[in-house]
């Protein structure tokens, strides 16, 4: 069967141009998604999309729709396509709660720029504002947690908005967005005269033009310092400039730690790779923000998490950004020299500039900290001599069958915090967690997502016994799709960070952190998925094994030692300097 778009040129260009085809509202927008070379969509109908879907039922060859059990679930799997991709993700979702479903995955793509375009049902438009069945005010529920959203109530408006609805969201700093449409506009018939991606919108400059004297300052400022330390974050592969970067701190010497949506940009095994940052990141890079004289910072935005207290963070040293956005420049951290653009283009700019250099005593720094965090932290955490298993050797046992080439999706949590930090990654896009929101409930969904953005990868979700039960029933879009997708869950029968800080700074009150569990394995039978429940170090590497040879998705719990603490951290409201070994 022909496409609308394929009935409209086959006659002639000219002709399809001048006299155009009528097609209705809904069969505008899939012509449109068509367009973008979209292939996948996650969503989950209702009465006011239903347009869409029944339009939706003659496109099935050229778009694969996921039928998702939770619309946050289908959300939460846009971002993992979105994220392993490098493509947009689309999400289709009816109106009312169908819409107010996916407020949390909004909030979530938005503070980690997750470039989403997600389409909800409306009432007809005639209906607006009478609080019809299912009528919520979608536009003005996501305005905050969008890059830009907008309501369509008349057909002609679809080709155009939804070509910049996908042009604002992967261009500049990514991010999600939202077209409400009505029910009356996705049934109306129009004259279609074709689909034109847009190229221009007034007043949005997602690419800034470089200022080229501040580049200069910065190479100026990094020739000169004695202790140049980089910081880079997901900007770095949001603008697919890893190969910039990679050729940035080669040239400089200059050694490099990430944030946790950073990790992956270089390998983990990168000689000037020294680490993650933050509250639960490495010692070294911690510690020596607070004495490096020039700090570079790339595609990241100084978050709280990274920074610790901001009055006591690298107050000695002079600060350079590189950002797309320029509402991240002196936002939390003042700069010395501050260069707007994107990385892609301004990495190597400073690459040019920069004369080549090594600073191998200042690196050697940061591996006398890397020492002193292995002899107390990280061999007790990988290679335990306790009867219980820790988190972080399931993380080294699975590294080592991986070798590092797997796609890692984490959950929100302790675990999440262990996975970033032992986790092996040699590829970009292989490291996929939710930030700056830190939503529980994330992974599952979102390594659905990740498995049908990146179909070669293996893809395993790491997920605490907290998490999984936000989301579980996802385990349905598994056993309908029958996707690829391992997942792991290391259960400690505890709500673990919150434990954690109840355990640190409340005295040991814990309360309402036990967490009661369903036999998952019983629980993944039932969805026709193959599972194994582990509690003992000589069952764990076989486990793994059997869990990564199996054709098709598996299920595997762990069970970990109930008490156990992520360390280092950095203690809410002291200085990374500050940061505590135990």
């Amino acid at each position: 069967m022909e496409t609308a778009q394929q009935e409209a040129t086959a006659a002639s260009p000219k002709e399809a141009e001048d006299t155009g085809i009528e097609i209705t509202g809904a069969v505008a927008l899939l012509e449109g998604l068509l367009a973008e070379g979209v292939d996948t969509i996650f969503g989950y109908p209702g009465g006011a999309i239903m347009p869409i879907y029944d339009a939706l039922y003659d496109y099935q060859e050229k778009l694969h729709h996921v039928l998702v059990r939770h619309e946050q679930g289908g959300i939460h799997a846009g971002q993992g396509y979105a994220r392993s991709s490098g493509k947009v993700g689309v999400v289709f979702a009816t109106s009312g709660p169908g819409a107010t479903n996916l407020v949390t995955g909004l909030a979530d793509a938005q503070i980690d720029s997750t470039p989403l375009v997600c389409i909800t049902g409306q009432v007809f438009a005639h209906l607006l504002g009478t609080d019809a069945f299912q009528e919520i005010d979608v536009i003005n529920i996501t305005s905050p947690i969008t890059k830009w959203n907008y309501q369509i109530t008349d057909a002609t408006e679809i080709p155009e908005v939804l070509a910049k609805a996908f042009y604002i969201a992967r261009s500049g700093r990514p991010g999600p967005v939202v077209i409400d449409i009505t029910k009356n506009a996705q049934l109306q018939k129009f004259n279609f005269k074709g689909y034109s991606a847009c190229r221009h919108i007034r007043s949005y400059r997602p690419k800034p033009i470089i200022r080229k004297e501040f580049v200069e300052k910065a190479a100026e400022l990094i020739d000169n310092a004695k202790k140049p330390f980089v910081l880079f974050g997901q900007g770095v592969i949001l603008g697919s400039a890893e190969k910039e970067f990679k050729a940035f701190i080669e040239k400089t010497g200059i050694p490099s730690a990430w944030t946790i949506l950073g990790a992956g940009a270089i390998p983990s095994d990168h000689p000037l790779n020294v680490g993650m940052l933050g509250m639960h990141g490495n010692y070294g890079p911690n510690v020596l923000t607070n004495e490096c004289d020039v700090l570079i910072a790339v595609g990241m935005r100084f978050d709280d998490r990274v920074t610790g207290r901001l009055d006591k963070y690298a107050k000695q040293a002079k600060v350079i950004h590189l950002d797309i956005d320029p509402a991240e420049i002196d936002k939390n951290v003042q700069t010395t020299v501050a260069v707007w653009g994107d990385c892609k283009e301004t990495l190597p700019l400073l690459t040019s500039l920069v004369k080549p250099n090594q600073h191998a005593e200042w690196l050697e720094k940061f591996r006398d900290y890397e020492k002193q965090e292995v002899d107390q932290v990280i061999k007790d955490e990988l290679f335990p001599v306790t009867e219980e298993m820790t988190m972080g050797e399931v993380l080294h046992n699975l590294n080592q069958l991986t070798g590092g080439e797997a796609i890692i999706v984490s959950d929100v949590g302790q675990h999440q915090m262990v996975t970033c930090r032992y986790a092996k990654l040699n590829n970009t896009r292989s490291n996929i967690t939710s930030g700056g929101a830190g939503t529980m409930g994330f992974a599952l969904p979102a390594a659905i997502g990740a498995k049908y953005g990146t179909p070669d990868k293996t893809v395993v979700a790491i997920i605490g016994d907290g998490g999984i039960q936000m989301t579980i029933q996802e385990l349905g879009t598994i056993m309908q799709s029958g996707i690829d997708v391992k997942i792991i869950i290391l259960n400690n029968q505890f709500l673990g960070m919150v434990r954690q800080w109840q355990q640190l700074f409340h005295d040991r009150r814990y309360s309402f952190v036990n967490i009661t569990s369903p036999d998952y394995v019983k629980v993944a039978e039932g969805y026709g998925i193959l599972g194994k429940s582990i509690a003992k170090r000589e069952y764990l590497v076989d486990a793994l094994k059997t869990m990564l040879e199996h054709k098709g998705p598996y299920l595997l719990e762990v069970m970990v030692t109930k008490e156990n603490n992520v360390f280092p951290m950095v203690p809410q409201g002291c200085s990374v300097s500050e940061i505590r070994l135990k």
